[in-house]
This record gives structure tokens, sequence and C-alpha cells, in this order.
């Protein structure tokens, strides 16, 4: 049985990254509130492909991450208010509790399954669209 999918997150989104190789669609659960943003995707078995979370963090600001009781590898995908990817940070290690930061300013990070990334040739610099960003 998969404990805490929907249950935690208040509303699942389409967000699109675009990359030189097409458009790519996920479906994120937002995680907007600071429970949602600390829980994350902690105690999960899976994420499936073409899933995710996408966690707010209004304003722009140096944010930092880890990897807590979460058993999955995950790729974070850290990304600006213009809605262009910062950095990725990929194939995170579970269970640790390193900190994986932003290195810059960031709106939001994008957590995905681990290996997305290299799967989808998505990179630094690519555009996300989902309403959170303003596109500019």
């Amino acid at each position: 049985m998969f404990v805490g999918w929907g249950a935690q997150a208040a509303s699942i989104q389409p967000l699109e990254i675009v990359t030189k190789t097409g458009v790519h669609v996920f479906s994120v659960e937002m995680a907007t509130t600071e429970e949602e943003k600390t829980t994350g995707l902690m105690y999960r078995k899976e994420l499936a492909e073409g899933k995710g979370m996408l966690f707010d963090f209004s304003p722009d600001q140096e944010v930092s991450m880890w990897m807590k009781n979460t058993y999955i590898p995950l790729d974070m995908i850290f990304i600006r208010a213009d809605g262009r990817i910062l950095r990725i940070a990929e194939n995170t290690e579970p269970l640790s509790t390193k900190i994986i930061p932003s290195r810059g300013l960031a709106k939001a990070v994008l957590e995905v399954i681990g290996g997305t990334a290299q799967k989808y040739g998505i990179l630094p610099g690519d555009r996300v669209a989902h309403p959170l960003f303003n596109g500019k």
C-alpha cells in the first residue's frame, strides 16, 4: 500500500520542462505549507516516473535540502523566479543528512526520481513552465 500519496500535498498540478530534446510533462504535488515542505517525499518507498513534488520557497532565497528519511534517490532541480533552472543535484543519496544547497537564489525546487535529468537531457538554463513562475 502506498501510504501518504496525496495525503500531505494540497494539490497535483502539471509542470513542463522545455529542453533541447523537447517538452517533458510532469505531474507534481505542491508543497507550500511549512509541514509539506518539511516532510516532502520522506518515508515514501517509490516515486513513479513523470511524478514529482514542487516546493514553493517564494520569495527567492538560498535554499538547502536534504534526504533525511527519504528512501529513494532523487534529482533536485532548483528553479529561479523566472522559471529557469539554476542547478540540478542528480541522484541524491537516500537517507543522507548532507546539505544540498541551491548555490544561488531559488524560488522553487522540483524533486523527481533520480536519473530523470540525465534521461531527458534537463540542464541548468532550461525553462520550467508552471503558474509559480512568471516566465520573465
